[in-house]
């Protein structure tokens, strides 16, 4: 009764945290979408000025589809930024802006997390793939080949997370400090960039609590069936 009550316990505890995690991204991002930044510039503009000034004339700027989808493209060297972001002049679009160009200034100085998390992507998402297969060694081994399975994409997966925080956390960084060297925002505007890559980091860090509270309840079950 006791493992019942705590696998459902982490269950719940698991999506408030991821809950929480978005509310914040969205509500920070949806506050600082609507001020504007003094120097008038557009997150792409901005994007282009950062990179620019780092030696990356090299890395292109391209608008993609969707909110919030805006990442780095180490493979092509493209900075790909939302609608919203590339075009408006906020204090959310030049946050959001400058964090992608500090993956590609991570980039061009080989940033050690960063290379160890680009070599992992082929082995993740092979061990991901086994996944797929989960309902055939459940036929196979039962329940208990399934949750072994489970527990193994699971801790690849939490693998990979752990090595993404780094690159995430210095990504924000590296936007801030290119920001303020640049004379891209003021003091002011410096805190409240920060609010808003603070927000958008704490969702990695949910991902990967959430992921260890669900290999925690896979173990449990695990040992409930072993009993």
């Amino acid at each position: 009764m006791e493992d019942i009550m705590l696998f459902w316990g982490l269950a719940i505890l698991g999506i408030i945290i991821v809950l929480w995690a978005q509310v914040n991204i969205n509500s920070n991002y949806k506050k600082y979408k609507q001020v504007k930044v003094k120097t008038g510039l557009s997150g792409q503009e901005v994007a282009r000025r950062i990179l620019d000034a780092n030696g990356l004339q090299n890395v292109h700027i391209v608008e993609t589809q969707g909110e919030l989808t805006d990442h780095y493209d180490p493979k092509r060297k493209v900075v790909r930024l939302s609608h919203t972001i590339f075009h408006e002049d906020t204090i959310s679009s030049v946050g959001v802006a400058a964090h992608e160009c500090g993956h590609a200034i991570q980039d061009k100085e080989g940033y050690t997390f960063m290379r160890v998390r680009s070599a992992l992507v082929p082995f993740v998402n092979l061990v991901s793939y086994l996944g797929y297969f989960g309902l055939l060694v459940s036929f196979v081994g039962g329940l208990t080949g399934y949750l072994k399975l489970s527990i193994l994409v699971l801790l690849v997966t939490v693998l990979f997370q752990l090595v993404t925080l780094p690159v995430e956390f210095d990504a924000s960084k590296r936007a801030k400090e290119q920001l303020v060297q640049l004379g891209l925002i003021d003091s002011d505007e410096h805190d409240q960039v920060g609010k808003v890559l603070s927000a958008a980091a704490m969702t990695y860090v949910a991902g990967l609590i959430s992921n260890l509270l669900q290999i925690l309840r896979l173990v449990i079950l695990l040992n409930g069936r072993d009993d």
